[in-house]
């Protein structure tokens, strides 16, 4: 009976943990959607048409937030298609300095 209830609590435990670790809120960050070539120096709409060329040569596509100008890495950069050097809204979870996006609104 004990090692049906340490085993009992054992998963208890872990399924708390699990669930703790997926319940992170979703941010919504204001930027700019530059290339990882160009970073920062890419984050403005005179910039566009150099961030689409970038991305179409193979550069990824990364967020760069108007707050303090962090440069996110975007972990499914097919949600950002069409966005390439806009000023967006993107919401998502942020993990150190990756971003993977939920949705985006243009600014």
């Amino acid at each position: 009976m004990r090692k049906f209830l340490f085993a009992l609590a054992a998963l208890a435990l872990v399924s708390l943990l699990a669930t703790a670790s997926f319940a992170g809120d979703a941010t919504t960050v204001n930027g700019w959607v530059s290339d990882s070539k160009c970073g920062v120096k890419g984050a403005s709409a005179d910039q566009a048409e150099c961030t689409k060329k970038c991305i179409k040569a193979g550069a990824s596509p990364v967020v760069v937030t108007d707050k303090d100008q962090k440069v996110l890495a975007v972990e499914n950069p097919d949600a950002l298609k069409g966005h390439e050097g806009h000023h967006v809204a993107v919401t998502g979870h942020i993990d150190g300095d990756k971003i993977h996006v939920e949705s985006i609104k243009m600014l």
